[in-house]
């Protein structure tokens, strides 16, 4: 894969992110009415929480999800390619893969427990 070829799909990564916060703006647009006498109204403040963790939540998994993906995808590819090219130490690249996949697993696996935790404890 070109670095032009990854330019564009990092841009188009991008809008899409772009595109999923821009259509959740409207979560957070919730405003006090105003008083029915004409009097000054109390701002009630309401608890939005519950919207900014769906965003947060969506957000963390999504990102963690399509960044080890394009790891693992990464670095199955070019596991594949070493052992094209040096079939006498596949068992030495196999190993380092897996154990580099092992690596790239859990860290999506710590971001789907931050993701409870904001769910769940915040």
């Amino acid at each position: 894969m070109n670095m032009k070829n990854l330019t564009k799909k990092l841009y188009a990564l991008g809008l899409v992110l772009l595109l999923a916060l821009a259509l959740t703006v409207p979560v957070s647009a919730d405003a006090p009415a105003p008083a029915e006498d004409g009097a000054p109204a109390v701002a009630e403040t309401q608890d939005n929480t519950v919207g900014w963790k769906a965003i947060a939540a969506g957000i963390a998994v999504g990102v963690a999800a399509a960044g080890g993906a394009l790891g693992m995808g990464i670095a199955t590819a070019k596991a594949a390619e070493s052992i094209a090219r040096q079939p006498e130490a596949e068992g030495k690249v196999r190993t380092t893969l897996m154990l580099g996949l092992v690596f790239i697993e859990t860290a999506i696996i710590y971001a789907l427990l931050v993701v409870i935790l904001i769910i769940f404890v915040l």
